[in-house]
């Protein structure tokens, strides 16, 4: 992170609005081009926030089914360039599934889980069925969305990264990553949990950010039952979830949560 150049009143308008009022300092994320390569060959490039990048490449790898275990990668390279960062990704080709490095353009913006996609029939995958290892509470979800700002170390200090938590079944939060893009902290979280060997169906992942079709794919990829998220499920998110029998979670007025199955 770096600090930004001047200070900005508690007031946060950006104007000085009287002479005895208290200076603040804000720090700005940093958002740098990342670059995927699977074995030498140029697959896309994101724009993410450089930390747990090892993690971010597995479970790119993953989520996006470019890989079906983190077995099936052989190696992966932190690289720094003049232009950003890139990630080699090294693994048997006869272990890289079937179509899994569809065809992108060299772009990929945070915001966004279609970047580079070049057709619609390779916008919206068909998510995998996931079988839930727990029973799903309004309790579990309402404990780990009370935790999460605990999580947020980075977003502390800069008010702008997304977070994506592990929860155990009880809503207490095991692991959880930060991004300036909501898609590559959940990559984080998924490649995190392949590293240390936590089976995603054991509990359900919470994320800061609003709920859209690309991150059920995401979870459902890997077998996470269940998305809790800040805002309500889009129309579109809600039917793959329900086509892979995930359950989605989001805040309700208050303190209340509501569960879509």
């Amino acid at each position: 992170m770096q600090s930004l150049a001047h200070s900005l009143p508690a007031s946060g308008t950006g104007f000085p609005e009287a002479a005895n009022q208290a200076d603040v300092t804000w720090l700005v994320a940093e958002e740098t081009p990342v670059a995927f390569e699977y074995n030498g060959r140029s697959h896309a490039v994101m724009m993410a926030t450089p930390a747990d990048l090892e993690d971010f490449a597995l479970g790119f790898s993953l989520c996006e089914e470019i890989v079906g275990s983190a077995a099936d990668i052989d190696r992966i390279d932190v690289r720094p360039v003049e232009d950003g960062i890139v990630l080699s990704i090294e693994a048997d080709p006869l272990r890289l599934l079937r179509g899994s490095l569809r065809r992108r353009s060299m772009e990929g913006r945070s915001g966004c889980g279609l970047c580079g996609i070049d057709s619609l029939a390779n916008a919206v995958r068909e998510p995998p069925r996931v079988m839930a290892g727990f029973t799903p509470s309004v309790a579990a979800v309402a404990a780990a969305f009370a935790a999460l700002p605990d999580h947020q170390p980075m977003n502390r200090a800069n008010k702008s990264l997304h977070a994506a938590a592990w929860a155990g079944p009880d809503g207490r939060i095991v692991t959880a990553r930060e991004d300036v893009g909501r898609h590559n902290a959940l990559d984080k979280l998924a490649g995190a949990l392949a590293r240390v060997g936590i089976d995603p169906s054991g509990g359900f992942a919470v994320m800061s950010s609003r709920c859209s079709f690309e991150l059920v794919q995401k979870a459902a990829t890997i077998g996470i039952p269940m998305l809790a998220t800040i805002s309500a499920p889009t129309a579109l998110a809600l039917k793959l979830a329900r086509a892979a029998g995930m359950t989605l979670a989001a805040r309700a007025r208050g303190n209340g949560v509501m569960l879509f199955r």
